[in-house]
């Protein structure tokens, strides 16, 4: 099972993604959590070029950075893992691509940027995705005295843009993706969220009991 956190930044997606894989590990379920961009070596280096904030890279460059670092993670790290019968979290997934550069940039129709991210990962869908939903205000007051990445120093008029795509694509799939209000408490949200796995996991996917990996390879 492939399970993907989506939000702006600040929204709290990845301390979700880590209490899940906590939670996962101390119930026996061999867990990969992975994020993107990053994953593997060359994805990692990858990451390092797009939020270096003293590069200006241009949109279309950007987003094939990004692809390049997804593809090398699925490709190495995500397909075997589940293949191997692994619990997979990633921290950002396509959807991000879809949000970022499609709605907040606006770099290309929102169905063909959709079409490119099924090429890239030769069509594996996260069979959920976990959307914590925060006003843009809210969360550019949580990382007010953090140093801005080259991503997160984009204006309001971005994120919002982001936000909102992030918002059509829940409503064109709500059968994967669920909209989490992620202003509520920390523990509030992944009690949410674990309840939604347990039914998951309930319905009989099949998984199997081991360990919990965050290990970087490739």
């Amino acid at each position: 099972m492939l399970i993907s956190f989506e939000g702006i930044d600040s929204s709290g997606k990845t301390t979700q993604a880590r209490l899940l894989a906590e939670r996962l590990e101390a119930a026996g379920y061999r867990t990969l959590l992975v994020r993107e961009p990053g994953g593997t070596e060359l994805s990692e280096r990858i990451r390092d070029l797009l939020l270096d904030a003293s590069l200006d890279i241009e949109p279309l460059a950007e987003l094939l950075l990004f692809a390049a670092a997804r593809r090398q993670l699925v490709m190495r790290r995500i397909r075997p893992a589940l293949e191997a019968g692994y619990i997979v979290l990633c921290d950002r997934f396509y959807d991000s691509t879809t949000a970022y550069q499609g709605g907040g940039r606006a770099l290309k129709d929102l169905a063909w940027l959709q079409n490119f991210n099924l090429w890239v990962t030769e069509n594996l869908v996260p069979h959920r995705t976990y959307w914590l939903d925060v006003p843009v205000d809210v969360a550019l007051a949580r990382r007010a005295q953090l140093y801005p990445d080259r991503m997160e120093q984009a204006d309001p008029a971005f994120y919002e843009r982001v936000r909102n795509t992030y918002a059509r694509l829940a409503q064109e799939e709500p059968e994967r993706i669920l909209r989490l209000d992620a202003t509520a408490e920390v523990a509030t949200v992944h009690a949410e969220i674990w309840a939604d796995v347990q039914q998951h996991l309930a319905a009989g996917t099949r998984f199997e009991r081991g360990g919990f990996s965050t290990e970087k390879s490739c």
